[in-house]
């Protein structure tokens, strides 16, 4: 062609392309419309003038996408059509006006008879033309070509055999063998009352969820509207399956843009929808522990969230340690305390109802205690939540508290710096009466428990041993320990709650040598109960004087203020110095 290029074409505003307004407006109406109008703006002007426009606003495949047009129009409307390059085409001319009002057998009817045959498309190229519209998916909806192939791929799942055959998917990605349970998809299916074996959790996917895998999340958001599947709507347990599994390759690949963020989140919420609508009849306890790890990687709504921690709090009596080990990501320390808490109070709240303890209550009972012992290390949990997570479930749920105290032992031991105030705190959680005796050994050996809390639990042991053991003559002993029990009218006001606390056990302990017992067991345990009252008189003698010299420095000192005798004052005061209290 001699003929100078007269036509500027701007695309998106990055590229230009100069052609010629003869062989482009023959095939383009929009081109056509826009020539005229520039040609109008400029009319006047002596000698012919190259037409410059402006394809803005997105042109589907921007510079590549038009290159492709002009090379059909130079080639006098005839092009190569394939799987590849038609939604590019077909988008292409449905942007410039490319039809048979403007130029007969024009590229938009080419591109449109060729879709009529994509049923006849082996499933890898459906599964390609769908991916090569992500570029221009808002263009490739418009026109209405991206739910063509939508529904074109999944009538290749829904029709697929276990052989290969004319009309089957071509698997062109590695993926499971097996075929698929195709009844599912359909918008009306009934699979959500089914309760395969391999949803727990999800083992046994689906042959093509490795290979849809590869679509972007926007395209995935518009599978499911298209299927009608999307947000509340979904009910389909096959969907919801592929949803998790894609969302956990999502979790595994770089970090999305701003809108792919968006659409997992939407998707997360599409597939808590489906795993709550089918609840534990689907899936087990451990399999919503790993739904949840998910769905949390990618963003999640309060609203959902409480949906799906209700359905794995009515089953928590199924739980194990590792599916309560859920990382913490509020900072507060190593692991979620607050999701367990949470857990335990929907348990909690569904057992009220019961008369008598059941055994899933004392199973999350065994397992709670498990589960303060493997968090007590961790240095960024406080005191508060250690007593809420203990505190959480009712004092009929455990029949012995010999793991509540050693996971209390262990943060002692990891948390040295806690004041007495706080470890007394602590040791709230406790019930001695249902602690064995060699927990209250221990615990009365043991040098992080307050001697306080030493001596209640030394002397709560003391007294079961003697009420469930009494032995020969133990009820005629105890009545006579009673006669002899003295008049609290007659003791002296000016007792210590630890005193008392001490004669209350010594009285236990004298009983217990009445009632004849000579095992070593009982023998040890009043050692260990004599050893504390030690400690307890020495720290009342210690405190006594430290008052004694309180109340003489402070006389000592008016003295000097009075008559100048401050040196006689701290000659009488500072002869002795304070004694230590333990």
């Amino acid at each position: 062609m001699n003929e100078l290029c007269d036509l500027e074409v701007h695309i998106n505003g990055h590229h230009t392309l100069h052609l010629h307004q003869s062989v482009m407006c023959a095939f383009s109406g929009r081109l056509r419309t826009l020539v005229k109008q520039e040609k109008k703006k400029k009319k006047g002007g002596g000698r012919k003038e190259a037409v410059s426009i402006n394809l803005a606003g997105g042109f589907p495949g921007g510079a590549d996408g038009f290159e492709l047009v002009a090379r059909f129009c130079y080639n006098d409307g005839r092009v190569l059509l394939c799987t590849s390059n038609l939604p590019l085409l077909h988008c292409a001319a449905v942007s410039l006006e490319m039809t048979e009002e403007v130029c007969a057998c024009n590229l938009l009817a080419q591109a449109e008879a060729f879709v009529n045959g994509l049923y006849y498309w082996t499933w890898g190229d459906v599964l390609a033309a769908v991916r090569s519209c992500e570029p221009f998916a808002a263009a490739a909806d418009a026109s209405g070509l991206l739910d063509r192939l939508i529904s074109a791929l999944f009538s290749k799942i829904t029709g697929a055999t276990p052989g290969p055959g004319p009309g089957t998917p071509n698997r062109s990605s590695s993926s499971c063998s097996s075929s698929p349970d195709t009844a599912g998809l359909r918008r009306s299916s009934s699979s959500a009352n089914k309760t395969p074996d391999s949803m727990r959790p999800c083992a046994g996917r689906e042959w093509w969820f490795d290979d849809m895998t590869s679509l972007s999340p926007p395209t995935v958001e518009k599978v499911m509207r298209v299927l009608g599947c999307y947000g509340v709507e979904n009910k389909n347990l096959i969907l919801t399956r592929f949803l998790l599994h894609y969302l956990r390759a999502a979790t595994r690949r770089p970090p999305a843009l701003e809108r792919e963020g968006a659409a997992l989140a939407g998707l997360a919420e599409t597939a808590v929808h489906g795993v709550a609508l089918v609840g534990g009849t689907a899936f087990s306890c451990r399999g919503l522990f790993w739904v949840l790890r998910i769905v949390s990687a990618v963003g999640l709504s309060r609203e959902c969230r409480h949906k799906l921690e209700r359905l794995m709090g009515l089953m928590l009596d199924q739980a194990t340690l590792d599916d309560l080990l859920v990382s913490g990501d509020d900072g507060g320390g190593v692991y979620d305390v607050n999701l367990v808490m949470r857990l335990v109070r929907v348990f909690v709240a569904s057992e009220e109802e019961a008369d008598a303890p059941s055994e899933r209550m004392r199973k999350v009972g065994r397992l709670v205690d498990k589960y303060l012992g493997e968090i007590s290390p961790d240095q960024g949990l406080k005191v508060s939540k250690f007593l809420a997570v203990a505190e959480s479930l009712p004092d009929s749920a455990r029949d012995c508290y010999d793991g509540v105290y050693r996971a209390l032992d262990i943060y002692l031991e990891s948390h040295p710096a806690l004041s007495l105030e706080e470890r007394t705190t602590l040791c709230r959680c406790l019930n001695y009466e249902k602690l064995t005796l060699e927990a209250s050994k221990d615990l009365a050996k043991n040098r992080r428990i307050p001697p306080g809390v030493a001596v209640q639990a030394l002397a709560s042991q003391q007294c079961k041993l003697h009420i469930s053991e009494p032995g020969p003559g133990g009820s005629a002993t105890a009545a006579a320990g009673k006669e002899r029990r003295p008049d609290p009218s007659s003791c002296s006001q000016s007792q210590t709650p630890r005193r008392r606390v001490a004669r209350r056990a010594t009285r236990s302990v004298d009983l217990g040598r009445r009632s004849g017992g000579d095992d070593d067991e009982k023998e040890l345990l009043r050692l260990n109960l004599q050893r504390m009252q030690s400690r307890v008189v020495e720290l009342e003698r210690a405190c006594k004087e430290m008052k004694g010299q309180m109340s003489r420095m402070a006389k000592g000192k008016s003295l000097s203020l009075s008559f100048g005798s401050g040196a006689a004052s701290c000659h009488q005061t500072g002869g002795r110095g304070l004694p230590r209290l333990c």
